[in-house]
């Protein structure tokens, strides 16, 4: 897994962020996923899952499985939009996130309405990969923090699983953002295997904790240590997933 991150930073250099026409090109390509409207006086959540990495199918299938698990818990059947890339398909270009992150931001209430966005991928201490085809980058937090003012939501959960990226949670928490992450920001995490159903921060926090437990902070804590005893038990360094910020969101979608 060291070795693998070392590769990435190496061939990362020569694509950094999202490209300045991703940006620009996004209203002529509006996202035609057809998301279900806001409901007037209440806290909808809509969900944007994306699987970045698309050598290894592990991040297609976790993008997936976060979704439908997020959907059932937040009652949010037909508000989640998920993209994903795979050795043969670029589903999840920065072009096709912006356009979600648009689709969600025409459709949600800014100051009723949560974003959930899910990314997941391998990582470097600077961010997140993307492999979409031909197209290398590293997803910077200042991307990330893009795709959130993109969806215009007031109250936003960012959840990473990849290596290094508590970096996320140190640049973008704040009352009105909850990040969570698979690992801090010096540390990698595991699981990431071709053909696996779940990294083990997903298998975790998604597949075990959040399926008994809706609330995204207690559910986390159960994560942390179910993948802690895992991480020790077969030898590697823990990796010590982070939870920062998110007061607000919390309360928002707890006091339903």
């Amino acid at each position: 897994m060291r070795r693998f991150v070392a590769f990435c930073l190496i061939g990362f250099c020569l694509a950094l962020g999202f490209p300045p026409d991703a940006l620009g090109q996004t209203a002529r390509r509006a996202d035609s996923s057809q998301l279900a409207p806001h409901r007037p006086g209440q806290t909808d959540v809509y969900i944007l899952s994306f699987g970045l990495w698309g050598p290894q199918s592990v991040f297609e299938s976790e993008a997936k499985g976060a979704a439908r698990i997020l959907e059932q818990q937040f009652g949010a059947k037909g508000r989640s939009i998920v993209r994903f890339n795979t050795k043969r398909r670029a589903g999840a270009t920065p072009e096709t996130l912006v356009a979600a992150a648009e689709a969600a931001g025409r459709t949600l209430d800014p100051a009723e309405d949560v974003v959930v966005l899910v990314l997941t991928s391998h990582g470097a201490p600077e961010g997140i990969g993307l492999v979409a085809g031909r197209d290398t980058r590293l997803v910077t937090p200042g991307d990330v923090r893009t795709l959130l003012e993109r969806t215009k939501a007031q109250h936003r959960v960012v959840i990473i699983s990849a290596c290094y990226s508590g970096i996320f949670a140190r640049e973008l928490a704040d009352a009105r953002t909850l990040v969570i992450t698979a690992a801090a920001a010096d540390k990698p995490s595991f699981g990431c295997r071709d053909g696996a159903t779940w990294t083990y921060f997903g298998d975790a926090f998604f597949n075990k904790a959040l399926r008994s437990d809706a609330r995204l902070d207690t559910a986390f804590e159960k994560a942390r240590g179910l993948v802690t005893q895992r991480e020790k038990r077969e030898g590697f360094d823990p990796s010590n997933p982070q939870i920062a910020g998110g007061s607000q969101v919390l309360q928002r979608l707890y006091a339903r």
